[in-house]
């Protein structure tokens, strides 16, 4: 069967409409704070506005089915077309000459990434760093997932994208219509997006400050409107407490807020992936936070209350905080952990890898991924006792199929291979051992500050160009859960049938 190249352009199409849509909010910012640079987003909104409408135009006759090769051409290249064309307010502002390093940005925003090239992000224009948070938001829940709730209007169905999208083993539906799950998504993610903003200006943010942590909160991005990101607001632990909490949230399967607010509080109880995610930030703070508050040199740098009561809270805080910032992938910290103890630091190397739930806007391996591992890995052992015996994996008292097993175990394969094949490209570049891991688990898993040169406090500026791009493709296959990326590779799926 050939590709219909036609709806798969059309598709290019409407995202750029998007993306234009998006950029003029953003100069709309722009001209509020009069920070100088509203014409040129204005002309990068035209541009990109014209560019998609163009292209809707000239595809405009086109088969409305759209198959499952399609869905994953359309959603690889969607991601770097939304990048590219993301690029332009950077450029047309002058925030970032070199296209290389905007696009890095761009798409560290898009993937939820949060690894930045700016080196002082509190001198670029508001209405740029408006645009950069508006890229983790856009791309937290997934612009595909944004446009399959209006594709009825163009008359094309969604599942394809959906499925290649959000290719985990989670199949949960809030409705039978996947256009109607689309829209409920969306609501719950704009509503917690407004409920934050609304709750750091009352803890004491500016409304500017607060939209943007916000944005970049519910996405699990990571990019922030100050140099210190929220370790500038050390000294006001409301704050802090604010974002730990939506990032739980971000990181705990949006399926479950549904049921939440439809009162089935049960479901959440119940729910085997919840209680693993949350048992496993549980102990890891209390590690952390022990190490903290009885480690005199790290407490020195750390903890900003003299008393003890405020000393074992701001311990607490620290170890919660950078605990749910890297399980959940969104990258803001509030310290230096690789200035910790080296227990610590691979501690929360370790957790790169973890990832938040199915069905969340966090990156890495997922939880309940490692849940299936670590029973399948159990029941192997029943296995081998009693060869003739069925006994199949289960999840939420439902046996899995063998079909979810093995995809689960051959992308855990295939991830590893991944960030050794990532590690080893970085250090081909001559970059450190450390920060070649770091940077490979970092950019993999989507959650921004690595280790060594590329930690916490610093950033990716001085990473040479060609680590930037290889960066950006480690960024796009982990954010699309490598397979929907990685497929376009074989040379079996351009065969025509």
């Amino acid at each position: 069967m050939k590709l219909n190249y036609k709806i798969i352009f059309h598709f290019f199409g409407l995202l750029l409409l998007f993306n234009g849509g998006f950029v003029l909010l953003a100069s709309l910012i722009s001209l509020i704070y009069k920070d100088g640079v509203t014409l040129q987003l204005f002309l990068a909104g035209i541009v990109t506005l014209v560019i998609g409408a163009l292209v809707m135009l000239f595809t405009r006759r086109h088969q409305k089915e759209m198959n499952k090769r399609e869905g994953y051409i359309v959603v690889t290249f969607g991601w770097i077309i939304m990048a590219l064309a993301g690029t332009l307010p950077y450029v047309f502002t002058g925030s970032i000459s070199s296209f290389t390093n905007a696009f890095f940005e761009t798409m560290s925003g898009f993937t939820t990434t949060g690894a930045s090239i700016l080196n002082d992000i509190e001198a670029v224009p508001k209405g740029v760093l408006f645009w950069r948070s508006l890229t983790h938001w856009i791309g937290g829940m997934g612009i595909i997932v944004l446009a399959i709730a209006i594709l009825p209007l163009l008359g094309i169905g969604g599942m394809q994208l959906f499925a290649a999208e959000a290719p985990g083993p989670s199949a949960d539906k809030l409705h039978p219509r996947i256009t109607d799950t689309a829209k409920r998504l969306w609501l719950i993610y704009f509503g917690y997006t407004a409920a934050e903003t609304i709750l750091l200006q009352v803890a004491g943010m500016s409304f500017f400050d607060a939209i943007n942590h916000a944005l970049c909160t519910l996405s699990t991005g990571g990019f922030s409107t100050k140099n210190a990101s929220v370790a500038h607001w050390n000294n006001e632990p409301i704050i802090q407490y604010i974002i730990i909490i939506f990032m739980f949230l971000a990181g705990t399967n949006f399926v479950l807020s549904y049921f939440a607010f439809k009162g089935k509080i049960q479901k959440i109880i119940h729910d085997e992936e919840f209680k693993l995610y949350f048992k496993f930030i549980v102990v890891f703070t209390v590690i952390a936070a022990c190490i903290i508050y009885f480690r005199a040199d790290i407490a020195a740098s750390t903890i900003n209350h003299p008393m003890v009561w405020g000393e074992a809270e701001s311990a607490f805080r620290h170890g919660l905080f950078q605990v749910i910032s890297v399980v959940t992938t969104t990258g803001f910290v509030t310290a230096d952990f690789t200035m910790w103890t080296p227990f610590l630091v691979v501690l929360f190397f370790g957790l790169m890898f973890l990832g938040g739930s199915a069905g969340s806007t966090s990156g890495g391996v997922k939880v309940v991924r490692h849940l299936i591992l670590i029973k399948n890995g159990f029941l192997e052992f029943k296995r081998t006792l009693h060869p003739n015996a069925i006994v199949p994996v289960r999840y939420n008292k439902r046996s899995i199929s063998g079909d979810i097993v093995f995809n689960v175990l051959a992308f855990f394969i295939l991830y590893m291979l991944s960030f050794i094949i990532g590690a080893l490209g970085f250090s081909m570049m001559e970059i450190d051992f450390k920060s070649a891991i770091g940077l490979a688990a970092s950019s993999l898993g989507n959650v921004g500050p690595a280790l060594g040169d590329f930690g916490p406090v610093n950033n990716y500026a001085s990473l040479p160009s060609i680590g930037k791009w290889w960066c950006s493709f480690l960024m796009l296959i982990g954010r699309l859960e490598l397979f929907t990326v990685l497929i376009l590779f074989t040379p079996f799926f351009w065969r025509n049938r």
